[in-house]
């Protein structure tokens, strides 16, 4: 038979195991949306790690309570090789659009670039840049993984 210490050792771990992990879930993940007062742009992603060819949706969320507005209907919106060279950005019209306190706008990128052609595998830069009230220029990046 197996020793007394065995079995209390595997008993042990069998409850702590998946405790200690919501423990971990619930309390050790940090918020990647978090809304303030004044001015705050987000750009929010499901994943950080995607594979190569996974459609990736990407949120632009004006997380403040001031208006954020933008050049064009592309929301700033430009994905970029690490070394800062942009590959992509939507087509888009001219037209100032605005995003209100709390309000989002939703693109999908299927990882081409803006010749249609296939991205490699590596890390690419998401940017995004508003026009706040006082007519300054935000800024916000989030780096992205593409694994095979």
């Amino acid at each position: 038979m197996f020793p007394r210490g065995l079995i209390l050792a595997i008993a042990l771990g069998v409850i702590a195991g998946p405790l200690f992990g919501i423990f971990l879930y619930e309390f050790g993940i940090e918020e990647q949306l978090v809304y303030v007062d004044g001015t705050s742009l987000s750009v929010v992603t499901e994943k950080t790690d995607f594979k190569l060819g996974e459609p990736i949706t990407i949120k632009i969320v004006n997380s403040g309570t001031d208006e954020l507005g933008f050049p064009d209907t592309s929301y700033g919106l430009v994905i970029k090789q690490l070394d800062s060279i942009p590959i992509y950005s939507p087509i888009s019209s001219q037209v100032i659009s605005k995003l209100e306190s709390h309000e989002e706008v939703e693109f999908v990128w299927n990882q081409l670039k803006n010749d249609e052609t296939q991205i490699l595998e590596g890390a690419y830069k998401i940017s995004v840049k508003a026009i706040t009230i006082e007519e300054e220029i935000i800024e916000k990046i989030v780096t992205i993984n593409i694994l095979k």
